[in-house]
């Protein structure tokens, strides 16, 4: 076959220019070392991107879990006549005479209250938490690395002793109960952590222990023992208010406060958190207060903090974090923010 070529005028102006032959025997293509060039460049583009692609979309896994999660809780907290009176202490005696305080409360309100309205595939004591996919550690959301809390003292000991001083009126003393842990029908591990005395918000008219409200705390894992085991990853806590009527939180603080000083009036607090971020929102009494019971695993609030809750004679409520007492401001008091998204 006879060989053809390509035939290319470069002149101009009506005179016929040099005229350039492309053989098409020869192979038009890239040089290995343009081609390994190329995946390098690609390569380091993927190392780059793909680690925050990933953590965006982990991000949304976790998100769209926590509020199914959130959800089915509420359903299940609001179908229980009651909160409080499962599993209180118990004294037993052995055969020896000794005496000893049973402590199954948390496994008995699982056992006895939340597997009636909830479905749960298995329960763990507090020797065998890890048996339900409860993680031996976990990261604060401060970043630090902390031991698994295994009892309510473990998540902040203000939770079962308060002393009166001249910010609190009266003293306050609670069991420091175990934990319990369970999995459901979804795969969540959860442990929960029970004070069968929980009582109502009544019109208590000046400071609120708010460590006296709180009838059950969750913290939950959303892929069992995986990892990374981060509160505000795929780890975070829910908090029920409250025997009856009762008000289920599942907060998640914002890492720092809204404002780096604290704000001096009830009005000034409105609109901060939007400013810092359009996902956080005040955070109400019982979701602040529930960051605080759950301080050592969250973070260390400094004080004093404004909630969004009023009492009924329109004052705002002010947390003391360090103690979990809650007290109505009218108008002013020197406290700081944080924000909360759910």
């Amino acid at each position: 076959m006879k060989k053809q070529s390509v035939r290319i005028c470069t002149g101009g102006g009506g005179s016929p220019g040099p005229v350039l032959q492309l053989d098409p025997s020869k192979n038009l293509a890239f040089t290995m070392a343009e081609i390994l060039l190329s995946l390098t460049i690609i390569g380091v583009v993927a190392a780059i991107t793909l680690p925050s692609l990933t953590g965006n979309i982990n991000e949304r896994t976790w998100n769209t879990q926590r509020k199914a999660l959130y959800a089915r809780f509420s359903q299940a907290i609001a179908l229980m006549p009651a909160l409080n009176g499962y599993g209180t202490l118990r004294e037993t005696t052995d055969s020896a005479g000794s005496a000893s305080i049973e402590d199954t409360a948390a496994e008995t309100f699982v056992t006895a209250g939340l597997s009636k309205v909830l479905k749960i595939n298995n329960i763990c004591d507090n020797e065998h938490l890890q048996d339900c996919g409860i993680p031996e550690k976990l990261t604060a959301l401060n970043g630090s690395n902390k031991d698994f809390p295994l009892t309510i003292a473990d998540l902040n000991p203000a939770n079962i002793s308060v002393s009166a001083d001249a910010d609190i009126e009266y003293s306050y003393s609670a069991l420091n109960t175990k934990a319990a842990a369970f999995e459901t029908a979804n795969g969540e591990s959860i442990a929960v952590y029970y004070n069968p005395n929980c009582t109502s918000l009544l019109s208590e008219p000046n400071n609120i222990n708010m460590q006296k409200k709180v009838c059950a705390n969750f913290v939950y894992d959303l892929n069992g023992s995986k990892g990374p085991n981060t509160i505000g990853k795929d780890m975070g806590v829910m908090s029920a208010f409250y025997p009856t009527d009762s008000v289920l939180v599942a907060p998640i603080p914002h890492i720092r406060d809204a404002v780096s000083s604290t704000i001096g009036t009830s009005s000034a607090v409105s609109g901060v958190c939007v400013k810092q971020d359009p996902e956080y929102r005040l955070s109400s009494l019982e979701e602040l207060s529930s960051v605080s019971i759950n301080r050592n695993i969250m973070d260390n609030l400094t004080v004093y903090y404004w909630t969004s809750t009023f009492n009924d004679d329109g004052r705002r409520y002010v947390l003391n974090s360090n103690v979990i007492v809650a007290f109505p401001i009218r108008t002013s008091y020197p406290a700081y923010v944080r924000c909360v998204k759910r």
